[in-house]
């Protein structure tokens, strides 16, 4: 069992390595940072010694002064260095440099300089480093104005705002899953490469890239459709778009009904996607569910019964909410990494409609299980 420690856990990256980290408890051991340890040398030593391998991404990406962002992050890896030396560690350290290395600013000039100062420490200590040459990076829970141009986009949308574009040039993306997986196949490699290019997955341009999320705004946000998904990057892109609604105000959302002496007839879903339809009755007073998904699009619909829908962000405290009655059928849908179950409150049996975005496979299910 390897023991990482992240710097920047909390930030985009971060917290989707250390969650993703966290699915396999067999294989690695978390060690936990906070930010506060550049500011003490004894917490940030004990951090030290105690990790097999340290994945430094704690940097600043955005100030008015680009004076600003160049110190603070050589002083940031200064800060590490200097504890690797002191605690003669012989750590593998992972380092997230950026595409922007090439160009002629001070952001880029901090992740060089950052890189050539770890890489100088793993020749003289027998530590292992690997210098990762990061392209843009998007997915859920990235800062709007900050991590991404997609997180920007996404956020407007979702909040009565218009996106603008700057510069509509061509953009190598990777999903921060994809990265993810690349930097835990980095650390299982335990190599040293001091430029290794993690190759992106997507070439788009900012406008077509636009123009997908506007398509999911009409149909997802504002009609409840899936749309058609032609490819992993749509799925992706998708998947990040769902998680910028206001979820509270958003969900659940009331199908329409439509009456007459027979009954009522609702349709539960518009698709342009494949998937698995499933359905349930509970008995009063039991819980279904209490798992998440990390790719999964899901979809509950209760049509008959009482029934409290919770979520909750797995690395957050806050349980939402969601009353629904079958005598209004609605719906709530599960963004990815959010814990959900579906519980029967009412006196009667609960009748839901279950959709998933891809059949059941017991090898592969994407399913953890986790209390919300």
């Amino acid at each position: 069992m390897k023991r990482i420690g992240i710097t920047g856990q909390n930030g985009f990256v971060g917290s989707h390595l250390y969650n993703t980290l966290g699915l396999k408890p067999e294989e690695f051991e978390r060690v936990d940072f906070e930010k506060e340890f550049f500011d003490d040398a004894e917490k940030l030593d004990d951090f030290v010694k105690q990790c097999d391998v340290i994945v430094h991404l704690a940097a600043m990406n955005r100030h008015p002064d680009p004076e600003v962002i160049f110190k603070n992050n050589i002083d940031l890896v200064t800060s590490l260095v200097t504890s690797l030396e002191r605690t003669g560690s012989q750590a593998h350290i992972l380092f997230s440099s950026s595409s922007q290395e090439e160009k002629d600013n001070l952001y880029g000039r901090s992740k060089k300089e950052g890189r050539e100062l770890l890489k100088n420490w793993a020749q003289n200590s027998g530590g292992k480093f690997t210098g990762m040459i990061i392209p843009n990076v998007f997915g859920p829970f990235g800062k709007p104005n900050y991590n991404s141009f997609v997180a920007t986009f996404c956020y407007k949308l979702t909040h009565g705002e218009t996106p603008v574009i700057d510069n509509d040039g061509e953009v190598k993306l990777i999903y921060v899953g994809e990265l993810v997986q690349e930097i835990i196949n980095q650390i299982e490699n335990a190599e040293t490469n001091d430029f290794f290019e993690v190759p992106h997955t997507s070439v788009n341009k900012v406008s077509e890239v636009l123009s997908k999320l506007e398509h999911y705004k009409k149909l997802y946000f504002e009609n409840g459709e899936i749309p058609e998904l032609k490819s992993k990057f749509d799925l992706n892109l998708f998947n990040t778009f769902r998680c910028y609604f206001d979820i509270k105000k958003h969900y659940p959302v009331k199908f329409t009904q439509h009456t007459d002496p027979r009954g009522a007839f609702v349709e539960v879903i518009r698709l342009g996607i494949g998937g698995q339809c499933s359905f349930s009755t509970t008995v009063p007073g039991i819980t279904r569910g209490n798992h998440f998904h990390t790719r999964k699009i899901e979809r509950f619909a209760v049509i008959k019964g009482k029934a409290l829908i919770q979520l909750r962000k797995i690395d957050t405290d806050e349980v939402m909410d969601f009353y629904l009655d079958g005598n209004e059928p609605a719906y709530v849908d599960m963004p990815v990494w959010y814990t959900h179950n579906i519980k029967n409150i009412g006196e009667e049996e609960l009748y839901t409609i279950f959709w998933i975005n891809e059949p059941f496979n017991p090898e592969d299910a994407d399913t953890y299980f986790l209390n919300v």
